[in-house]
């Protein structure tokens, strides 16, 4: 499975996700749900997979500045031992490339969703590697990862912007507890 992931760079925000698989439908379902929760014009930056050019015009039309970024990397990490073959390739190359609109060239980047990437993994333990703690079915792994991006949101404080990135959206006036959490999923 695959989790697709948008993410405000200024507010932290994630205001779209969906689980599935990395192909042409599920790229066009996420790119759908995140344009139909924008109220102007953004920029989307993402990296190159071919779906994303069709599912960002389908979703947004013309109403956005869409980049995408394409790193290559070195292969002189995929070592046979375990630590070579956990450790991170080498960046050697990257470049970014306008789709369509006018992005800020300089904004495009997937950085802020790669350290997210990171952070859902640390956090939810069915994402974490060679574990035991997986999901048997789709539902209840789709539920966990909604339940991490709602705490993420609206009940943890986010060091850099020393709030909620519910609040720095000014989609709430204050933090939830775990409490107000788990009473507003259930409605």
């Amino acid at each position: 499975m695959w989790t697709f992931i948008a993410l405000d760079a200024d507010t932290k925000l994630i205001p779209s996700f969906i689980v599935g698989k990395r192909d042409a439908y599920h790229a066009k379902m996420f790119i759908s749900d995140l344009a139909a929760r924008m109220k102007k014009r953004v920029q989307v930056s993402s990296d190159s997979l071919a779906a994303y050019a069709d599912a960002m015009e389908r979703g947004f039309g013309t109403e956005v500045d869409y980049g995408q970024i394409s790193k290559t990397y070195a292969f002189e990490n995929l070592l046979p031992n375990a630590a070579g073959r956990y450790s991170p390739a080498e960046v050697v190359k990257v470049e970014k490339t306008v789709v369509s609109g006018m992005p800020d060239v300089s904004r495009i980047c997937t950085s802020h969703v790669e350290k997210q990437n990171h952070t859902l993994r640390m956090h939810c333990r069915r994402l974490t590697r060679l574990t035991n703690a997986f999901s048997k079915k789709f539902e209840n792994f789709e539920a966990a990862v909604a339940l991490n991006f709602a705490y993420y949101n609206f009940v943890k404080t986010h060091g850099a912007i020393r709030m909620t990135p519910a609040q720095a959206a000014g989609v709430e006036s204050s933090a939830w507890t775990v409490s107000e959490l788990v009473e507003r999923c259930g409605e």
